[in-house]
């Protein structure tokens, strides 16, 4: 169905672009409730969950990554990831620990009970976007990763 019948609009759209930018913002807020449903089934949220994957797939040497790599990897500023850490501490989902070479640095790295639950989710997470993303195909699926990209770098200037 048509953007403008799901929302329910009498006039079309200004433009194309405009037309394009509201569906990609309308299925983002779809995509945000249908993953908070889905986490919240296993008393995660969805930043909760990306900062478990970015520990399990990309800690470094020391088995952990320091808020700051996290900060920039899930495009958040680091109060953010502070108070995040902070709530996933106290859930034993993660720990905090000083950087060996230097104290001003913390390392976070996943718990047991966090990998535990981590690699019980990861399963069925998987099974859900190949759900969702099910009416594309391979090429439409590389089509639209490119395509978003270009946006992106036209928003980072």
């Amino acid at each position: 169905m048509a953007l403008k019948e799901e929302l329910g609009l009498k006039k079309d759209f200004a433009s194309p672009a405009h037309e394009a930018l509201l569906s990609i913002y309308y299925t983002a807020s779809i995509m945000k409730k249908r993953a908070d449903d889905f986490f919240g089934k296993f008393g995660l949220t969805d930043v909760q969950f990306n900062l478990m994957n970015l520990l399990y797939y990309e800690s470094g040497k020391e088995g952990g990554l320091s808020q700051a790599q996290i900060s920039d990897m899930m495009l958040v500023n680091r109060a953010n990831i502070t108070s995040l850490v902070d709530r996933m501490e106290k859930a034993e989902l993660v720990t905090r620990t000083a950087h060996a070479n230097d104290r001003r640095y913390n390392i976070i790295k996943l718990t047991s009970k966090g990998r535990n639950l981590y690699t019980k989710v990861e399963p069925h997470y998987l099974e859900q976007v190949k759900k969702v993303m099910s009416p594309l195909d391979a090429a439409e699926l590389k089509r639209i990763t490119g395509m978003l990209e270009k946006v992106r770098r036209t928003l980072q200037v």
